[in-house]
């Protein structure tokens, strides 16, 4: 009975170790077989998910969002020739533009170039010959009607060569864009780098400048997405010489750069205007064709327009107070703008609450340069 009774507990308490080993081993797991338990994700929460990760944070900037914008020209009266052999005088300025957007890593994300030619012909007698009664056309804006592919190593038209090259620019500091290679040893610059031979032969002095000089006055911006350069020129000043004064050929072209956001509102601009004066005395150019032409803003108060204000203030003042009310706006709220008659020479300005004390110049030309912007941005 006592050997019966120590059987039974032994075979109790093998049992026991048995069931203990079962339970030991099945919680040990084999190290190289190891892995995460994986939550049951769909593949469209997995897609979500991802879309996530590359989603800009708040306050940060989006690669190849435009930060800086800037307007860049070069002004020339240099092209202008006195009368010779039955050929009157001609008086010509040349004003050349750039409207370019500058990414975080100070790259061209976005430029635009144009250049107008202001010809106005005068006679011995100073009297104008040419018809100044319209808008002076840009470069871009008579595309096949400027005429240049007829002389064209490559068969291109001005406004195609261009765009080359302001593809070209696309991606480069203005470093790099300074830095080309070139096909000639003197001044001339022309094009000599491989993506680039068989599309641009014409000089690029001036486009390269003006990138430049846009790059120097470049503001900061948010939000920009796009960017555009619009322009408009007209010779309203010029007239025929009388009581022995010389005749005088008169462009101003107001322009722009002009930046917007994806919902085509204004995240900013810059307006300018540029008025060259030529005068023409018996057939000859008397106006020194080296001297520097500036613009508004680059003359600052001495454009001389303060003393004349109402508020005060300076031509480039009202003109920032005016740009500063533009950003956020739609292009639409901008050329809508409530503006009332000063006298002839003022028929808009501007009646909006915001700028009454600070914006007393007609704006007419301004509101429509940004319009144009808007149209050609990219």
């Amino acid at each position: 009975m006592e050997v019966q009774c120590k059987m039974k507990r032994f075979i109790s308490l093998l049992l026991v170790l048995v069931l203990l080993t079962s339970v030991v081993v099945g919680c040990t797991t084999n190290e190289d077989d190891t892995t995460e338990e994986t939550p049951n994700v769909s593949e469209e929460d997995k897609t979500e998910d991802d879309d996530s990760e590359e989603d800009v944070s708040e306050g940060e900037v989006a690669e190849g969002e435009i930060v800086k914008l800037g307007l860049g020209q070069v002004i020339s009266i240099g092209k202008s020739e006195d009368s010779e052999d039955d050929k009157p005088a001609t008086g010509q300025a040349d004003v050349t533009m750039a409207a370019v957007g500058f990414d975080t890593d100070d790259k061209v994300a976005s430029v635009t170039i144009d250049t107008v030619q202001s010809k106005v012909d005068v006679d011995e007698e100073g009297k104008i010959e040419s018809d100044i009664n319209e808008e002076v056309d840009s470069k871009k804006v008579l595309k096949e009607d400027y005429n240049m592919k007829g002389a064209s190593e490559i068969d291109k038209e001005w406004y195609e060569q261009i765009e080359a090259l302001e593809e070209w620019m696309i991606g480069k500091t203005v470093e790099e864009i300074a830095g080309m290679e070139s096909k000639e040893d003197g001044d001339e610059i022309v094009p000599d780098e491989e993506e680039l031979t068989s599309s641009v032969t014409i000089v690029v002095n001036d486009y390269i400048e003006v990138v430049s000089k846009a790059w120097d006055n470049a503001i900061e911006i948010e939000n920009g997405s796009t960017a555009g350069l619009g322009s408009k020129t007209i010779l309203d000043g010029t007239k025929d010489g009388e009581d022995n004064k010389p005749a005088v050929v008169a462009a101003d072209t107001t322009m722009t750069a002009t930046a917007f956001d994806s919902d085509g509102d204004v995240a900013g601009t810059i307006i300018d205007v540029v008025q060259v004066e030529i005068e023409v005395e018996d057939g000859k150019i008397i106006t020194d064709k080296d001297e520097e032409i500036l613009t508004k803003h680059e003359l600052e108060d001495d454009y001389g327009m303060k003393k004349a204000s109402d508020i005060d203030k300076e031509w480039y003042e009202q003109a920032e107070a005016l740009q500063e009310w533009m950003v956020g706006k739609s292009v639409s709220e901008i050329v809508e703008m409530d503006v009332t008659e000063k006298d002839e020479s003022h028929v808009a300005v501007p009646d909006e609450e915001e700028l009454t004390s600070s914006v007393t110049i007609t704006v007419e030309d301004y509101l429509e340069v940004v319009q144009r912007a808007s149209d050609n941005a990219k």
